[in-house]
């Protein structure tokens, strides 16, 4: 124990360490802990009570005159000679310690003045409230769990610069109570959709995250190289494909909640990588899919938040179904006025455009030219829960057509405050027509369109065994959890968020700044 001992006491900062006047104040009270024979980095404590429980229960624990033991960060630390008041926070909130000399002893109550805030320690003592009413524990014990080195930011109450926020996300979990509820909240919105799935009979899977061929979706992928198998491999950009090879293999209903990873731009809707909610349902359709999303936006809100009407961004929201169901076409024509039904001759589809000041690419149809006219005129009108459905077929390389029109797909996309939350569709079960649009998709990604999709044998020859009439569904997670919890950037809902490395960063602000001298 003596060699430990002093190998501890011996312990010094890495050269490379920038080390302040602060934190060489506290790497100082650890030398003086480890003097007087302490380990400023403890082990194993069994702790008996959370905050909140005792918080709640102070008058009963109070006359009960119950022991508890509880562990946490100490976030505040008030002196009065020989009583001092310290705020604990663990994961579920605060409460204040209350330590007196005469109780903890002469030796136990001077590791108060070792003490800084950001400390991890653990207390023993009984609960009651002050003459304040404020619920405290007598703390009749002190342990050092770990030393916090470094000092929170100036001013860290409620950390608000944001860049840092993300970069360090522990630090802001640590000081901004909301920000906690928020992950807790996600947390709770996964767990609801898997309860409702699961009772739905779908059967949760999982499939690669790598892949020989990018598929799925229009997207940019990711690509890395396998060493040992000498081959170029990309990160999915969706679950679709190998889901759909379940359902042909009999699995009727599945789905996987997962992470997907798209090589685009950053903005507040959109990080390259975000979590997904896939499933397919055997014998379904496009409506089957609109009911089910229905039913897990509503229970999930129900059971997370407790009501159906939210705010996002000030705006007042009724998730309460059923939503509204309008075709893509006759949105076109609500909010723009030109009328796209019926429309078959492509430069009547480009006069159009032109009349309304619509920008679209030579090498367009009509359906991407409609579903430019949606994007210009309809996507930010929808506010309240809308499903906007019956895409062109252009847009849905994978959904099944129409039976009224083959250019048009049983496909539909639900809308809140403007912005997509899923994506679904009666899938196409046909294999050659399956081919025929995989072929499409090749010829614009030789022409240049780095997000077309490929060719993919193996899914053909799935199809070609026979996939049932099935309906299929994706939401964004990252998104659904944006609108429950009134987050305004994605970044505010994913733990790890996407971030250009601060060196880098640094280099293109001083690229930046020499560029404008």
């Amino acid at each position: 124990m003596a060699e430990e001992k002093k190998n501890v006491q011996g312990k010094q900062a890495p050269a490379a360490m920038d080390i302040n006047e602060q934190m060489q104040n506290r790497i100082d009270k650890m030398h003086k802990l480890e003097e007087r024979g302490i380990r400023p980095f403890g082990h194993r404590f069994d702790w008996t009570h959370h905050t909140k429980e005792i918080y709640e229960n102070v008058e009963k624990m109070e006359a009960d005159g119950t022991v508890v033991k509880a562990a946490g960060r100490v976030m505040a630390i008030r002196g009065h000679g020989k009583t001092s008041f310290l705020d604990l926070q663990d994961s579920t909130g605060k409460i204040q310690l209350y330590t007196r000399k005469d109780i903890l002893g002469e030796d136990n109550y001077s590791l108060i003045k070792l003490m800084d805030i950001g400390d991890i320690i653990g207390v023993t003592g009984t609960v009651f409230k002050t003459h304040m009413g404020e619920p405290s524990i007598r703390v009749e014990n002190l342990e050092f769990l770990s030393k916090a080195l470094k000092p929170f930011p100036e001013k860290w109450h409620g950390l608000t610069n944001v860049d840092l926020r993300y970069r360090q996300r522990y630090l802001d979990l640590i000081v901004n109570p909301d920000v906690r509820d928020v992950f807790i909240k996600r947390t709770q919105i996964i767990k609801s959709i898997r309860e409702i799935l699961d009772n739905e009979g779908y059967l949760e899977v999982e499939t690669p995250v790598l892949n020989t061929i990018s598929g799925g979706a229009t997207a940019r992928p990711f690509i890395t190289y396998h060493n040992a198998l000498d081959i170029q491999l990309y990160l999915r950009i969706a679950t679709e494909l190998n889901l759909k090879r379940l359902i042909v293999g009999g699995l009727e209903r599945v789905y996987e909640i997962g992470r997907i990873f798209r090589n685009e731009g950053i903005d507040i809707k959109h990080n390259p990588e975000f979590t997904s909610l896939e499933l397919y349902q055997a014998y379904g359709d496009m409506d089957s899919m609109m009911d089910i999303t229905e039913k897990i936006v509503t229970e999930t809100a129900q059971k997370v938040l407790g009501t159906l009407q939210i705010v996002y961004e000030g705006q007042d929201i009724n998730l309460a179904g059923p939503w509204p169901r309008i075709t893509m076409i006759d949105a076109v024509k609500q909010y723009s006025g030109k009328d796209f039904n019926g429309v078959t001759d492509l430069a009547v589809a480009r006069q159009m455009a032109d009349d309304a000041h619509v920008e679209y690419e030579e090498s367009w149809g009509i359906g991407k030219i409609i579903n430019a006219f949606f994007d210009e005129f309809v996507e930010d009108k929808l506010i309240q829960p809308t499903f906007i459905y019956k895409y062109p077929k252009e847009i849905s390389p994978l959904a099944k057509s129409s039976v009224e029109d083959p250019e048009i797909t049983d496909r539909f996309e639900g809308f809140i405050y403007g912005r997509e939350i899923c994506n679904g569709f009666t899938e196409l079960n046909d294999p050659i027509d399956q081919r025929e649009r995989f072929v499409k998709q090749m010829e614009e990604r030789a022409a240049g369109d780095e997000e077309a999709g490929m060719m993919d044998e193996d899914f053909i020859n799935a199809l070609m065994h026979g996939l049932p009439p099935t309906g299929g569904l994706g939401i964004g997670i990252d998104r659904l959890v944006m609108f429950l919890t009134g987050a305004v950037s994605i970044r505010d809902v994913l733990l790890f968020p996407t971030m250009k490395p601060l060196a880098q960063e640094k280099a293109q602000s001083d690229e930046d700044e020499e560029d404008h001298k």
